[in-house]
């Protein structure tokens, strides 16, 4: 499958690293807007196309699919795009930065019958693939989970601590993984949740400090502390205190409440989350079924974070 790539910066690497490993997919294209940084990237991987307009190039490459990389704001119009020139599309967290924008994107998705999918690594990563596979042969069930999203981001850079352009943020980005993923590992709809957020930062304009609650209609509770401010450890740390054990999730890995690691080199045919997302969408494309993060299946965390938003507004 031919595939053009948008957004050569920190996961638009990500994704080129984790498709060298998948047999049947090929990177086409490669768009972005900075002209010597695109050309680098394209000769370090052999894209033989290059572009910094992503209308021009799903016209002028024989790309199947598309893969979005590009700043948040972007990301709802450029899915929306890709669809209507007839290619799948693969678009990396957030699907959007507001309810209304994710609700077009799935009424799009609707008209074209393509896949249409959203970069919720965490239903890849092995760690949480594992969590959720003990959930469904009814060996666990949450009762907790204890989320931190910890970066130090002051300034509008990157995941390479690279400069950019656009301002991140907490709650349409960040919380949205752990949003998700609660449903997703509980097993039951997010029916309550509150938000409070910290002061303003005069330059960014997004408060650099936010606290999440969550209950899903099973019972089960979530708690997300939030922050641009943490000067280290860096990351996202995910305890799941279980009805039968306690297990922390870091990425990839994986311990118990012990501190023990747990083996899950054998969950997946990789131990890179950003591959398997990216094999689940080859995959879902070739067997014309949907993917497991389809825009359906993660439009509730979008509806949450919009109602979350409307909170804090208030």
């Amino acid at each position: 499958m031919k595939v053009l790539l948008a957004g050569p910066g920190a996961f638009g690497i990500k994704h080129l690293d984790g498709i060298k490993n998948i047999d049947g997919m090929e990177v086409v294209s490669l768009v972005g807007d900075m002209p010597e940084q695109v050309e680098a990237v394209a000769q370090e991987y052999g894209i033989g196309h290059v572009s910094s307009d992503l209308g021009e190039a799903l016209a002028a490459t024989d790309a199947e699919a598309a893969i979005l990389c590009t700043p948040t704001q972007l990301h709802a119009s450029q899915a929306i795009q890709c669809m209507q020139a007839g290619k799948h599309v693969e678009v990396e967290i957030p699907l959007a930065d507001s309810w209304a924008d994710a609700e077009a994107v799935m009424n799009t998705q609707k008209e074209t019958g393509l896949v249409c999918m959203v970069g919720h690594t965490r239903r890849f990563n092995p760690s949480h693939q594992w969590v959720h596979n003990r959930i469904k042969a009814g060996e666990l069930n949450i009762q907790q989970m204890d989320v931190q999203t910890y970066f130090f981001r002051r300034k509008n850079i990157n995941a390479k601590g690279e400069p950019r352009s656009w301002t991140d943020h907490l709650l349409w980005h960040h919380a949205a993984h752990t949003v998700d993923l609660f449903a997703y590992q509980a097993g039951s709809p997010i029916v309550k949740a509150n938000a409070i957020q910290g002061p303003i930062h005069p330059e960014l304009g997004i408060a650099l400090d936010m606290s999440i609650q969550m209950q899903a209609e099973n019972g089960a509770i979530c708690t997300l502390s939030l922050s641009f401010n943490n000067d280290g450890p860096l990351g996202t740390f995910f305890r799941y205190i279980c009805d039968n054990g306690t297990y922390i999730a870091r990425y990839d890995d994986l311990v118990d409440g012990r501190e023990e690691a747990i083996d899950v080199s054998q969950v997946d045919v990789s131990m890179n989350g950003i591959e398997l997302q990216d094999r689940d969408f080859l995959a879902a494309i070739q067997e014309g079924r949907e993917p497991r993060s389809s825009v359906s299946k993660v439009l509730p965390c979008y509806k949450v974070l919009h109602d979350l938003e409307q909170q804090l507004a208030d």
